[in-house]
């Protein structure tokens, strides 16, 4: 029962996606017209699960008319020998603890976005290293949100830059010790801190297999 309303939250974007997949095979009158009842219907959970107003999940959507697949976030994991990890703190979550990443962007790989992002929220200079990990959102404890969500974590090397105490989007950028992990408030949803202390492992052993849901 603990995990109904994240089950029912499965349930909302599936319908959703469901109803996207068959308004963009441009169906008859009628389906067309059952797909939108679904696809309002799963709005409407969404929004009373997340909290989101409606209108705005219809905005989010609006552009959403293709099959739908799954948002990518990708996270830049860089160390400090092996106790330290690098985060920031970011602004539109209060200035929650992270690890630095965003949404991967069209027209950049994987590892050019955790280069990008690593340099715009922290100011280092780095080279993407390997995957470390991909997970699905569902799986982990993160706070329930409309989309459906997978995070890449890129093992990234500092090559050069020097870091930055405020950004667009970031107020610090620091070493954290592992030790302190577990006191930071963090940006669960972008990281929790279970994925954290996964990430750690690999400084101790870099040639652990990559994480995959």
């Amino acid at each position: 029962m603990n995990n109904a309303p994240t089950d029912w939250l499965l349930i909302a974007q599936r319908l959703q996606a469901l109803a996207q997949t068959g308004l963009a095979y441009e169906p008859n009158p009628y389906d067309q017209e059952r797909y939108q009842e679904i696809h309002d219907l799963s709005l409407q959970m969404m929004g009373m699960l997340t909290g989101e107003p409606v209108g705005q999940l219809n905005t989010l959507f609006a552009g959403e008319t293709n099959y739908p697949t799954p948002k990518v976030d990708v996270r830049a994991v860089l160390f400090r020998d092996t106790d330290e990890i690098l985060m920031v703190q970011e602004k539109m979550d209060g200035n929650r603890w992270t690890l630095p990443g965003g949404w991967a962007d069209i027209g950049y790989t994987p590892f050019e976005v955790a280069v990008k992002e690593a340099r715009e929220e922290t100011g280092l200079e780095t080279e993407a290293v390997r995957l470390l990990a991909l997970l699905d959102k569902k799986c982990h404890a993160h706070p329930p949100q409309p989309w459906y969500i997978y995070k890449a974590f890129v093992l990234c090397r500092e090559v050069g830059g020097s870091l930055q105490a405020d950004t667009s989007e970031t107020t610090e950028a620091r070493w954290v010790h592992r030790s302190e992990l577990a006191s930071l408030e963090l940006s669960t949803d972008r990281n929790t801190l279970a994925q954290l202390q996964a990430m750690m492992e690999f400084a101790i052993n870099p040639d652990l297999p990559t994480l995959c849901d």
